[in-house]
């Protein structure tokens, strides 16, 4: 794996994910309570045996360049590296990134390739466990010039994503991005008599590109010595037709966490007591070490949730939640089907602060995401009553009907949302 060079995408408005990236990019939103999105693809890439991993940064980036910064250092003696490559205007080109293909296309010089490395490029904004290693072997067992890792999707899902049409021995004979017409959809219906770990409900089923691709260096400077801008829409698509492309179909599970409805639905999956992906598995998740106290429980009924370090939770009723680090819950707080973000730091005492960091004594919460240093006073009660789908209100916003508390919210004593 010395020759692989891993290339993470993370430069995207996150426009989808909005208002979770106000303040940041898509791979530095927090997930699981204590972690970031860009923590897997990298955990991946070191447990995949990769240790030359590049960050390609350029929306809100100063979240991610920290977190990266202040979590990825090596020995002095080691060859690893977690290094951030971010968008710059140069003589020749004073445009910002135009799209993934075009970020790539921009940093190859920052490489130093030699024409004989693997490139395996990789979406910030996306919650699996893969070894890489398995995808690049085959990569080279079939001489690809280019693969594709695939998952198989249900046909209502497949307008989300660019789908691959596979010959028997898993070449790429024909791909579409985000097909909408039924017709779009004639002979690309995955048969197959083995049984993949999506494959959990009846009906059609078609493979979908991951994000995850390798390219060989020399076929990648190829591709890219032309205008296309995206992979998905262009450099695939393209390259079909002139290189020798391969689907790799990854048996386990993947989520696109890109919009609030699948940030929302990955957290409560990862709430669950018996859920798909867990931080559980063998060799862990890499983030940033806090040396956090451990999280203090009083008087207080949890069921279903993860309670991160740091928090004090003081007779409260929690379910079906994920509480992120440092989160300071009240007496007689009910919280559900909800993902609270916790805060940066502790706060001291402040007896001219009228709403303390938190969520304040009896504050009922349901279906919200509240994140970072929100400052939720009594009683308030968050829980969408008239129904609405999308909505932005004063401090807070309604996307798919899940409440949104911003970071830094202020939502005084005996509010009603």
């Amino acid at each position: 794996m010395k020759r692989v060079i891993a290339l993470i995408l993370g430069g995207g408005q996150g426009k989808r994910l909005f208002p979770l990236t106000m303040y940041r990019s898509k791979p530095a939103v927090p997930i699981g309570g204590k972690y970031r999105l860009i923590d897997i693809p990298i955990s991946n890439c070191l447990h995949s045996g990769l240790k030359n991993i590049y960050v390609l940064t350029q929306f809100n980036s100063e979240s991610l360049n920290n977190h990266i910064n202040n979590t990825y250092r090596f020995d002095y003696f080691s060859r690893a590296f977690v290094r951030i490559l971010a968008a710059e205007q140069t003589v020749d080109n004073t445009n910002w990134f135009q799209g993934t293909a075009d970020a790539v296309r921009r940093n190859l010089l920052h490489l130093e390739l030699k024409g004989n490395e693997e490139i395996l490029i990789l979406s910030g904004d996306h919650l699996y466990d893969m070894n890489y290693r398995e995808l690049i072997n085959y990569h080279r067992e079939k001489k690809a010039d280019f693969t594709v890792s695939a998952i198989p999707v249900l046909q209502k899902e497949v307008h989300e994503f660019g789908i691959l049409r596979m010959s028997g021995e898993g070449k790429i004979l024909s791909f579409k991005e985000k097909p909408k017409a039924r017709a779009d959809l004639k002979g690309y219906k995955f048969d197959s008599k083995k049984a993949f770990f999506n494959q959990t409900a009846s009906g059609s089923y078609y493979l979908a590109s991951m994000g995850v691709y390798v390219f060989n260096a020399a076929s990648l400077m190829k591709v890219l010595a032309g205008n296309d801008t995206d992979f998905g829409k262009e450099v695939i698509p393209h390259s079909i037709k002139t290189l020798k492309g391969f689907g790799y179909i990854f048996n386990g599970y993947w989520r696109d966490v890109g919009t609030i409805r699948s940030f929302y639905d990955v957290n409560m999956g990862i709430a669950a007591s018996r859920p798909q992906f867990s931080f559980f598995y063998d060799g862990s998740l890499f983030t940033r070490p806090r040396f956090l106290p451990s999280a203090r429980i009083s008087g207080s009924k949890i069921e279903n949730s993860l309670i991160s370090e740091g928090s004090v939770v003081h007779g409260a009723d929690i379910r079906n939640s994920v509480v992120g680090l440092r989160s300071a819950i009240g007496k007689g707080c009910r919280v559900s089907r909800s993902v609270l973000m916790g805060a940066d730091y502790f706060e001291s005492p402040n007896p001219k602060e009228t709403i303390p960091m938190g969520i304040g004594d009896g504050t009922t919460i349901d279906k919200a995401i509240v994140d970072k240093n929100a400052r939720i006073g009594k009683n308030v009660t968050i829980r969408n009553a008239e129904g609405l789908k999308n909505f932005d209100g004063e401090n807070y916003f309604i996307r798919d009907g899940i409440v949104i508390i911003p970071k830094n919210a202020r939502i005084k004593s005996g509010a009603t949302i």
